[in-house]
């Protein structure tokens, strides 16, 4: 039966009632009122033009709808991207490129208006967090301590005055070493030397004894400060020996016995405590003098490949615009707060940890530090609890491998991707949350082993795999943010673009990219004419312009010469490729020096001269990969050297059977080990597997260029299978 019905513009009082937007997750979500409303002006409708409803029936129906209005409003929200992630970068004039987040050409150079040097972005976390903790420390199965930022300044402070009563001046011509692992006092060292314009010079163990000796002279250090018994007897024994005659004060943070100081006074030097040193400078306290932006405040050593380390000079200015260019990149999803604390177990010694530990004093955050034991960091991490996890691919490999070893069984294999992958699928909208079904059933135990609280990964210093980004994108329920520079940058020139979790194989990823210019710097490609590499082509040399670039190696001119042209563009060495979407894609290198997966930089040709020297290698290619955390080799053996060496080891046949024989192959690659060794290689420089090849690379087979250089893109991908081999069949 018909219902006379209402007159077409008269509404319920209930559809008069003006609905507000609901915020949910830094977005505005209408679609649940919207459906709310169109859901019961279509049923008023209804109910007007036919027999009314029963009221069970109508009930019924308001309660489905109101359970689809719950789930539209609750349902997880994605994160909008800063820009058109099909256009992360805009040409500029000169062919360079910057930032789409940027709106002029105006570069960065500090994100806080109030924090324009290291020292006053510590002082602004002092303030902003009213005091609160700041620096973490532990002793076995003990929860974490915590000095106040109060309590880190005033130390800072004393420790400073104790640089000026020793006659220091507060200038940045004034150079203090600090030889250390990550603790509370080394950020106490480095805030010392800010607060009276210093400037630090980190030095740390995998350099080696003797570049250590190098940067102590060649940075003049009379003061440095170590935190163990072992590194202050070696520092007084190369004064012993004549080899550092300007050190003259070692600070030992560390308790040690008179018989060390007595010895140290036989060579003219000063031993003392941390503690010492601090009481002293309290007792001829000093006021702070601050730096300018424009002041030296590290010398940062690089490793390298060859010869000596470099001293990259870097100013404040320079960190905190790298600081800023990253927040920017950041600012939608991540923002300091006294909220944040981080995990520091990464080397101080590198602008990586450094830069995101000034990120995080300017909001005051806390950071916590591991204990000094790598084995004891997933206890550190489960105590402390962590939001923030700056890593490296290298231990996030290790968790990978440990997770897909625990899943063993077929059916654990195939539910652990396939878990993966439907929760893939909402990172890849943009959807970033550790409160579904898969995190609950599957991934708590992932996240609780790194504390249960990370909202924040920032991977950065190497490459990290397709496979494994895509896992930590998906179990831990985070954002992974990653970025790629040098030292000589301040860290970082690119990086990922908030919103851009489309791709698994995203950044540092030989298959994907690098991400976009962070808006402190340009990024531009110039050509590399006797590699084929043209800008014209959108490919060439990385080049970086912008206020994180150094000022050059200390008392180095024509290295400096060689990193920095005439207009201060920085050329990296690294060949790129600028792809559709406006991001950087690394493609290769110009010197043939690539980095593993910890990061530690390898020049093949400096091997293969080494390697050479034995009898039994005609020729060698010496191959490694980013991914990969050793360096592999196709070896040519000597055909008139094998047949008698083979024999010696009880193994007979024609050529070709000895290249394929596995005791030979041991052998040799034995005797290359040995001579590698005598030839000072370190043990990341050593190849851990060959192949035995029994043709000459020669110009015919396109192996070698007409002057016999080895042509290394083609043999790369000429014995890719073997290559691929002899990685799977070593263990990493």
């Amino acid at each position: 039966m018909w219902k006379k019905p209402r007159k077409w513009g008269q509404s319920s009082p209930f559809l008069e009632v003006q609905f507000s937007s609901i915020k949910w997750r830094g977005t505005t979500s209408n679609s649940g009122l919207n459906f709310l409303l169109l859901f019961t002006k279509m049923l008023f409708i209804f109910n007007s033009l036919f027999s009314p409803l029963p009221t069970p029936a109508l009930l019924c129906i308001l309660a489905i709808g109101a359970a689809i209005f719950l789930w539209l409003v609750n349902r997880p929200q994605p994160f909008l991207p800063a820009v058109d992630l099909n256009n992360q970068s805009v040409g500029i004039e000169g062919g360079a490129r910057k930032s789409a987040v940027q709106k002029n050409n105006e570069l960065i150079s500090y994100y806080f208006s109030d924090a324009k040097t290291i020292y006053e972005t510590f002082q602004r976390g002092l303030v902003v967090s009213g005091n609160g903790p700041c620096l973490g420390y532990r002793k076995p199965n003990k929860p974490y301590r915590w000095l106040s930022y109060k309590q880190v300044s005033h130390r800072a402070e004393y420790l400073g005055s104790y640089f000026l009563h020793k006659g220091y001046n507060p200038s940045p011509d004034q150079f203090i070493g600090i030889f250390a692992q990550n603790r509370p006092e080394w950020t106490i060292s480095e805030l010392a030397c800010y607060t009276y314009s210093m400037v630090v010079v980190p030095l740390y163990d995998t350099l080696g004894p003797e570049a250590v000796v190098h940067i102590i002279n060649k940075a003049d250090l009379a003061i440095v400060i170590c935190d163990t018994f072992q590194k202050a007897s070696v520092l007084i024994e190369n004064v012993e020996k004549g080899l550092t005659p300007g050190l003259r004060i070692i600070i030992l943070m560390n308790p040690f016995e008179d018989d060390l100081k007595q010895r140290g006074e036989k060579s003219g030097v000063e031993i003392l405590s941390f503690s010492e040193a601090e009481n002293i400078g309290r007792e001829n306290f000093k006021k702070p003098v601050p730096p300018s932006p424009e002041d030296l405040c590290v010398i940062c050593f690089t490793s390298g490949t060859t010869g000596y380390p470099k001293g990259a000079m870097l100013t404040h200015q320079n960190i905190i615009s790298d600081a800023a260019g990253i927040l920017k990149s950041l600012e939608l999803i991540f923002q300091p707060s006294p909220q944040e604390v981080s995990i520091s177990y990464l080397p101080l010694a590198h602008m990586f940890e450094r830069m995101v530990q000034i990120i995080l004093y300017s909001g005051g955050a806390k950071v916590g530090f591991f204990q000094g034991d790598i084995r004891l960091l997933p206890d550190d991490l489960k105590t402390l609890k962590p939001t923030l996890f700056p890593t490296v691919p290298r231990l996030l490999n290790k968790i990978y491998d440990k997770v897909q070893n625990e899943a063993n069984t077929p059916l654990k294999k195939f539910l652990l991707n396939w878990a993966v992958d439907r929760k893939f699928n909402e990172v890849k909208k943009g959807i970033i949350r550790r409160d579904s079904i898969w995190d609950k059933l599957i991934f708590a135990k992932i996240q609780d082993s790194l504390g249960g609280n990370i909202s924040l990964i920032i991977t950065g210093a190497a490459p990290i795999s397709a496979p494994v980004l895509k896992f930590f994108r998906a179990t831990m329920g985070c954002v992974v943010f990653e970025g790629y520079g040098q030292t000589e940058c301040s860290a970082c020139c690119t990086a990922t673009v908030s919103g851009d979790w489309r791709s698994a194989d995203s950044v540092w990823c030989v298959l994907g990219h690098v991400g976009a210019p962070i808006v402190c710097n340009y990024v531009k490609l110039v050509d590399v004419a006797d590699m084929n590499y043209f800008s014209a082509n959108n490919e060439g040399e990385i080049c970086i312009k912008g206020n994180n670039v150094f000022k050059g190696y200390l008392k180095d001119p024509e290295k400096t010469k060689e990193a920095l042209d005439e207009d201060n563009w920085l050329h990296t060495g690294d060949i790129g490729r600028w792809l559709p979407n406006g991001t950087l894609k690394i493609i290769d290198r110009k010197k043939h020096i690539f980095k593993l997966a910890q990061g530690e930089y390898i020049a093949p040709e400096k091997i293969e001269n080494i390697y050479i020297r034995s009898s039994t290698v005609q020729q060698i290619f010496v191959h490694g990969e980013t991914l990969r955390s050793f360096v592999v080799a196709v070896v040519v053996p000597d055909p008139d050297v094998l047949p008698s060496f083979a024999a010696k080891i009880g193994v007979k046949g024609s050529f070709e059977e000895l290249c394929q024989n596995h005791v030979v192959k041991e052998a040799i690659l034995e005797d290359l080990r040995k001579i590698g060794k005598q030839s000072g290689l370190k043990s990341f420089e050593q190849v851990k597997r060959i192949y035995l090849h029994p043709k000459p690379f020669s110009i015919e087979n396109g192996l070698l260029t007409p002057t016999m250089k080895a042509k290394r893109t083609d043999l790369a991908k000429y014995f890719q299978t073997q290559i691929n081999s002899l990685y799977e069949d070593i263990q990493q």
